[in-house]
């Protein structure tokens, strides 16, 4: 028996429901920091970044090696990876768990357009159809919200969805440079950038849009706990992904956290006590085949890809010798 090819083709999957596992975590925790009454989404990212700045920025310095993607990449990075986490950690405050966690999947038609327009990426009918697909189901979560009538679907739900959409379009540009830097670059170097420059656009915008929020949030040992938990869910996070795309790309990634929209529903059924309408459930299963159509094809577009690749690389590479 192949032991070492079993391994080999199930330490990706469990690996991607670890994955899925903490990022249904830190939307659990970001739900519960905002239901206690602390609209404080960027200082929640910051202990984050700080994590993953100094334990990663640590092993950078301890390797004394120059940077292998200049600088300003990341700052980009990091700047679309803070307003990603500070825009979907703000639905909360409008939205209910499940709605943000289904509504996030606009992720991978925003990363679509992206590529599309900015990479000259070709995709199939049959990709398009996928997300077509996934798109139908967020508009069941839309319905099913604006129709509970117990209110469980937030205080504000439409503005809810319209800041988490956002939230996806900044999280798709880090996606995408992460994705691109893990499989040509350093992953410890990806992650280090992304967490320093994290800590650096957080300092400055927190004394500008939370400064208030902060000083009447009312510390208790709940909140405090929500916040660390939501930090170690994060720099664990941000430590296996990059392991997972080099391990089996944005195929497997992809169906990885849509599991945790399986997590969300669990979360506010046990937690939260509060009702799932049905038409979450059929929402859930529109996504699903949407996600499976398209990761389905995705395969054999990689391939078309890869002589693409060195061309769109090169660039980077220029701006490092220069």
């Amino acid at each position: 028996m192949d032991y070492e090819g079993i391994l080999m083709t199930f330490y990706p999957l469990f690996l991607g429901q670890v994955v899925s596992f903490l990022r249904a975590l830190m939307s659990f925790t970001s739900s519960l920091v905002a239901n206690l009454g602390a609209n404080t989404p960027l200082s929640l990212s910051f202990f984050s970044y700080t994590a993953l700045a100094l334990v990663y920025g640590g092993i950078m310095i301890n390797r004394r090696q120059k940077l292998q993607v200049p600088w300003y990449w990341y700052a980009l990075l990091g700047l679309a990876d803070v307003q990603g986490n500070f825009l979907v950690n703000k639905a909360y405050q409008y939205s209910s768990i499940t709605s943000v966690s289904i509504l996030d999947c606009w992720t991978i038609a925003w990363v679509i357009i992206l590529t599309w327009l900015f990479l000259g990426t070709r995709y199939s009918p049959w990709q398009f159809f996928g997300a077509a697909v996934c798109l139908g189901g967020l508009g069941l979560v839309l319905l099913s919200d604006a129709n509970a009538s117990d209110k469980s679907g937030g205080s504000k739900p439409f503005l809810g969805y319209i800041v988490v959409i956002i939230g996806t379009f900044f999280f798709s540009i880090s996606n995408v440079g992460e994705e691109f830097c893990v499989k040509k670059k350093d992953s410890v170097e990806v992650v280090s950038m992304i967490g320093l420059f994290g800590v650096l656009v957080t300092m400055i915008e927190i004394p500008i849009l939370e400064r208030k929020s902060l000083e009447s949030v009312d510390w208790s040992a709940e909140l405090i706990l929500a916040f660390c938990i939501y930090a170690a869910a994060s720099f664990m996070f941000y430590t296996f992904v990059p392991f997972l795309l080099k391990m089996s790309g944005s195929t497997l990634f992809n169906l990885s956290l849509l599991t945790s929209d399986v997590w969300a529903v669990v979360i506010r059924t046990f937690f939260y006590k509060q009702k799932v309408e049905w038409l979450y459930f059929v929402a859930f299963a529109l996504v699903v085949t949407g996600l499976i159509i398209y990761s389905k094809i995705e395969k054999d577009h990689v391939i078309e890809e890869a002589n693409g690749d060195n061309q769109r690389y090169q660039l980077l590479n220029e701006d490092v010798v220069v």
